[in-house]
């Protein structure tokens, strides 16, 4: 495998060629109204981080739209309630460098947005993500460097939103702790997951 590893630029850009019009036109150095606009759409996001440990991506979800818009320049993203790893946070105090990549239920396109990122507790940010009386304990403000479309094949050749539920036969999480860890009562984690989840979803 060694002898077919691409380790220069020049070479992978004379495999792949030269990009269509279409990628390069797209991206733009902040939310323009249509870009704004389809962010507002997503309830889903995956977040990318780099660290001194390595790197860390993240499913982010939210009752409605997953960021809210300070302005033209700037994202919000609430850090809700999760396992207190923080590996996301983590790697955000130590390397700002972030990236998103927003879905929309129904859509095989995703927008993407680059930029860098800060940790804030200010209670004025905080404040704005109020969920039945409870709010995150950090949120994850984000400076845009640039936002653009990413191509609909990925999605498209997943089948994402037409191929039905694939989740049948999988382990549950209960069952890869158990694996990871003798002694662990994976079943009783799984029957108790619903419950717990509901509590503490905010």
């Amino acid at each position: 495998m060694a002898d077919h590893v691409v380790s220069d630029v020049a070479a992978l850009e004379a495999l792949y060629g030269t990009p269509g019009k279409a990628s390069l036109i797209k991206v733009a150095p902040q939310l323009t109204p249509l870009y704004r606009k389809w962010i507002m759409a997503s309830r889903l996001c995956v977040l990318s981080t780099v660290g001194p440990d390595g790197t860390d991506g993240s499913p982010r979800g939210d009752d409605g739209p997953v960021v809210q818009v300070l302005d033209a320049k700037t994202l919000l993203l609430p850090d809700w309630r999760g396992n207190n790893r923080i590996d996301t946070l983590r790697n955000i105090v130590a390397d700002g460098r972030i990236s998103l990549m927003f879905i929309v239920t129904g859509s095989n396109n995703v927008v993407r947005v680059n930029g860098a990122a800060v940790v804030s507790v200010d209670p004025d940010l905080t404040g704005r993500f109020d969920q039945k009386g409870h709010q995150p304990r950090s949120v994850i403000v984000i400076t845009i460097a640039e936002v653009y479309s990413q191509c609909a094949r990925a999605l498209m050749r997943a089948r994402v939103w037409t191929a039905g539920d694939d989740s049948a036969g999988l382990p549950s999480i209960g069952d890869l702790l158990a694996k990871q860890e003798a002694g662990f009562d994976g079943a009783a984690y799984d029957a108790g997951w619903a419950v717990r989840a509901a509590d503490t979803m905010w």
